[in-house]
């Protein structure tokens, strides 16, 4: 997790924009390291501890509806590189294909299952799996699919210098995003244009305030937020 050197990072995030984001995370790569640590670590035993439970989640998933137990879609982390996300199913199969990238409040796409686990955040536990992998951290900007981040403008790409997270204060912030996207003629251009400059704004404070222990209180933070909205 470590930040690569200023030339040694892709063309498109040597850039002006990019520069005061990248001197202030190099500054922090000792706190970068630990981080790495800790991921490996708590999402080592988080994976055992909750491998019944995630026995029980597959199988109430391919009971509930037909397809398998992952939606593996592509999304952009570090430095501009490519992964396939680990997320239990929680919508109809292939309902990238039957709609749009995003989802709204209501979608029809999703499952009887996959309204119960989207609603508690069950569905992001199996990133544990992407974070013990590397490709994901536990507090960092969320990743975005590749269509978004090709609209991002110059300084969005700065959120790229560290790996994507699971939860972020952006996420908690548009914890009811859905809503926010519902009724919307295009749902892609409203999150384009509307919701993601929104989301940014936040990510990029987020870099200049990082801290390993911002991170412990931004975790702290999402379990709140989730059972409260559960609760709601």
């Amino acid at each position: 997790m470590l930040i690569k050197k200023w030339e040694k990072l892709p063309k498109e995030l040597q850039i002006d924009e990019v520069k005061p984001y990248y001197e202030f995370l190099r500054k922090k790569n000792f706190s970068l390291f630990w981080k790495r640590v800790f991921d490996i670590f708590v999402s080592g035993i988080m994976l055992l501890i909750l491998f019944p439970l995630f026995l029980i989640i597959s199988l109430a998933i391919v009971i509930d509806s037909k397809g398998g137990v992952f939606f593996r879609q592509e999304r952009v982390t570090q430095y501009g590189k490519r992964f396939r996300i680990f997320k239990f199913r929680s919508m109809v199969s292939n309902a990238n294909k039957k709609g749009s990238l995003v989802t709204i409040e209501n979608d029809d796409r999703i499952t009887k299952v996959g309204k119960f686990i989207r609603k508690l955040r069950i569905d992001e536990f199996s990133q544990l799996i992407d974070i013990f992998r590397g490709t994901m951290t536990f507090v960092s900007t969320r990743p975005e699919v590749p269509k978004y981040v090709d609209k991002y403008k110059p300084e969005y790409l700065a959120t790229l210098l560290l790996p994507s997270g699971v939860t972020s204060m952006a996420s908690i912030m548009f914890k009811d995003e859905d809503k926010l996207l519902e009724g919307k003629e295009d749902v892609d251009l409203a999150y384009i244009e509307d919701v993601l400059p929104k989301k940014m704004k936040w990510n990029l404070e987020e870099i200049k305030k990082y801290s390993f222990w911002r991170d412990i209180k931004i975790m702290f933070m999402t379990v709140f937020a989730v059972f409260k909205k559960s609760n709601n």
